[in-house]
């Protein structure tokens, strides 16, 4: 229970530094506890609870320093790419069905957002999508949203569909505002504005996006994240525009 409770600590951290901060020390020091605590006590899934937020607190570093404009070394893949492979590992010892959805879409993560190889990422998307519905019952709907979403983002981009994108994207932002938590919208809006504009629903799109743009400055977000937002928008206003 130590673990857990340190491990939800952790989350909250790691929350703030996603999309207010970027700030994602306390956040690995209290993933790093969690974990340290759950061996000691022999709690597996509590131990690959911990290496798993180890793994996204890695993503969510690296994430934000792509979006800020710098180069990724080889080393800072190669170091989140063992995280989420260790925690892989430890779920799969477990039986862990939620545990491993979230851990299978860490690995893809690292394919498909660090090293840019969607053919590498999607084994492991897929098989963590086959075992969404288990991350949304066990109360994880941000966990759930976020494969939803990449799955969407691979109908925008890879398997252009971008009827079956809004779909997708349409549950992952409809399994975020279950949770309340309007930090985590934004980025929700901001893909599935993206998808409706890929599907020719501008205006659809500009109201989705001007409700991103505006939860995105009200709450303080990090510049790149109203930036993404804004522009988003603009594009979207200009494709109205351009039926008028």
């Amino acid at each position: 229970m130590a673990a857990r409770a340190l491990c939800a600590a952790a989350d909250e951290a790691l929350t703030e530094a996603s999309f207010l901060t970027a700030d994602f020390t306390e956040a690995e020091r209290l993933f790093t506890e969690a974990r340290d605590s759950a061996a000691a006590d022999g709690d597996r899934e509590g131990e690959a609870l911990a290496v798993t937020g180890l793994g996204l607190t890695s993503h969510g570093r690296n994430v934000n320093r792509l979006a800020s404009g710098e180069t990724l070394a080889g080393t800072d893949i190669d170091g989140e790419d063992e995280l989420m492979r260790r925690a892989l590992a430890a779920w799969a010892e477990t039986g862990n069905a939620a545990g491993t959805a979230r851990a299978l879409f860490g690995v893809s993560l690292v394919f498909q957002v660090l090293r840019g190889d969607w053919d590498a990422a999607m084994p492991y998307l897929w098989q963590a999508f086959g075992l969404a519905e288990a991350v949304e019952e066990g109360g994880d709907l941000y966990g759930a949203s976020e494969i939803h979403r990449h799955v969407g983002f691979y109908y925008l981009v890879k398997d252009v569909r971008p009827a079956e994108a809004v779909r997708r994207l349409g549950y992952s932002l409809t399994l975020r505002e279950r949770l309340d938590d309007l930090r985590r919208l934004p980025s929700a809006l901001v893909a599935l504005g993206q998808a409706e504009l890929a599907a020719g629903e501008p205006r659809h799109a500009a109201e989705h996006l001007y409700r991103a743009a505006e939860l995105a400055r009200a709450g303080g977000l990090l510049p790149w994240r109203v930036r993404d937002a804004e522009q988003t928008l603009a594009a979207a206003e200009a494709a109205l525009g351009a039926l008028s």
